[in-house]
């Protein structure tokens, strides 16, 4: 483990190849010691235990405390649904109905929601383990917490309402700093700003409404004297441009990002680049073989090794076997002993699951399929569920839905099988028609019938 190693690549030192790790175990931590999501993210005893095993196990250059993108929701009065298996998950939020700003009164402080838990866990592992393993705080990020304050609607205000998208995002922002503020007193060496949706709009309406809020926040990271991490997940590959060009000092992007493509942006700006371990092929449902020669051959596929990280795409899923981790560690760490444990190995992936297509030209309905992540844990996977379950009263005598989600072996295979490359996706009669972008409700409701219409000849 080491601390300094990580903090070379984030100051964009040369580290004569070797690469840091970082397991992203978030509620996964509570596996390694038989608790669950939420008893982690509400006991701070428990979480500091299970902390402590990841750093045991896992053997990190850095890692994070809590990856939990509800805290700040939760303090403004959001309502949350706990699950056993993931974070929280937002189900009410402040605005859905009518468009406001919070107070600044409601900024967080020491004593708000959950945080004394967190920064107690903070403190601790600071003080255990801060010399040799950098510290990870994570916060949500200002277009994520508007979507947790204001729902599907703000899909639909980026376009209708874009002054109002400027001054909620740039609460949010202000919110940001606050609670950075908050991890950095209790001794984080790294923020990361964790906002899954940015990879929900176009890079177009980033620009213009959220380049402000979002640089506004690294650069109080950077005045404050620690180090920053814009953390994304989903298909950024448009994105990744200008997010680099809200300056944090590292980029966080999962599965659906092309590594080598991102790294030739992220080079140009200096950036260092996290990721990308497949969190569910591989890191779920792999061996311990797949997972080294998966981190392997990630490695060997970028040639540049300065301002890399090695790291899973996103919070790691509750039931990774711990020993796949220990995989990645060891393939990361000490790569040439595990290119001779591998040698001549190859993975027999999800070939033999059989998975049928609809006949969608003889269904009555039109027929949407929604292919996410993970629906609970995916911020942008909920919102994209939530485009159809929201107006589904109106749609319902014309359209049908399923979702998928890739934890699961038939849906992996049934993704594959559709040819999709990037999650989540809402495909309608087979065609992908969202690929990770949420719809407004207006645009789903119009595409809906005219496609049903046109099944019926009307």
């Amino acid at each position: 483990m080491s601390k300094e190693l990580l903090m070379k690549v984030l100051n964009h030192e040369d580290t004569n190849g070797q690469l840091p790790w970082i397991p992203f175990a978030g509620v996964h931590a509570g596996k390694l010691k038989g608790y669950t999501g939420k008893e982690i993210l509400t006991d701070s005893a428990k979480l500091i235990e299970c902390l402590r095993e990841v750093y045991r196990l896992y053997q990190p250059d850095g890692m994070p405390i809590v990856f939990d993108l509800q805290i700040e929701a939760e303090i403004l009065g959001c309502e949350l649904l706990w699950a056993d298996y993931n974070p929280p998950s937002v189900v009410s939020h402040l605005f859905d109905k009518e468009k406001g700003i919070p107070c600044k009164c409601k900024f967080p402080t020491a004593e708000s929601g959950r945080i004394p838990i967190v920064l107690e866990a903070m403190r601790v592992m600071k003080e255990e383990v801060g010399d040799q393993t950098a510290l990870y705080g994570l916060i949500c990020g200002p277009l994520t917490l508007a979507s947790h304050l204001r729902g599907s609607e703000f899909f639909k205000d980026v376009n209708k309402n874009p002054d109002y998208v400027v001054q909620l995002t740039s609460f949010c922002a202000e919110y940001a700093q606050k609670m950075a503020d908050l991890y950095i007193e209790a001794g984080m060496d790294v923020i990361a700003v964790v906002d899954p949706l940015v990879s929900q709009i176009s890079p177009k309406s980033f620009s213009k409404l959220l380049h402000e809020p979002f640089k506004a926040v690294f650069d109080y990271i950077r005045m404050k004297g620690v180090k920053s991490s814009f953390f994304v997940c989903g298909n950024a590959s448009y994105q990744i441009k200008v997010m680099c060009e809200t300056y944090p000092d590292s980029m966080a992007v999962d599965e659906n990002v092309d590594m080598v493509a991102a790294k030739v942006i992220t080079d140009q700006y200096n950036i260092a680049l996290s990721g990308n371990i497949p969190l569910t092929t591989t890191m779920l449902f792999g061996t311990q073989q797949d997972n080294m020669k998966g981190v392997l051959d990630l490695i060997d596929s970028i040639d540049n090794k300065k301002n890399l990280i090695i790291s899973p795409g996103c919070d790691m899923p509750y039931d990774v076997p711990p020993e796949n981790t220990v995989a990645c560690a060891m393939a990361v760490h000490r790569p040439d002993e595990v290119r001779s444990m591998i040698a001549n190995y190859s993975s027999s992936g999800f070939d033999d699951i059989e998975i049928t297509i609809p006949d969608y030209a003889s269904r009555d309905k039109v027929y949407i399929e929604l292919f996410t992540l993970d629906p609970e844990q995916c911020a942008a996977c909920t919102y994209m569920v939530k485009s159809v379950t929201d107006i589904y009263d109106e749609i319902k005598d014309m359209a049908d839905y399923v979702v998928y989600k890739y934890f699961i072996k038939e849906d992996i295979a049934r993704t594959a099988k559709m040819g999709l490359k990037n999650l989540p996706t809402m495909c309608i009669d087979g065609e992908s028609v969202y690929i990770s972008i949420i719809p407004d409700s207006d645009e789903l409701i119009t595409e809906v019938t005219k496609r049903y219409n046109k099944k019926h000849d009307k």
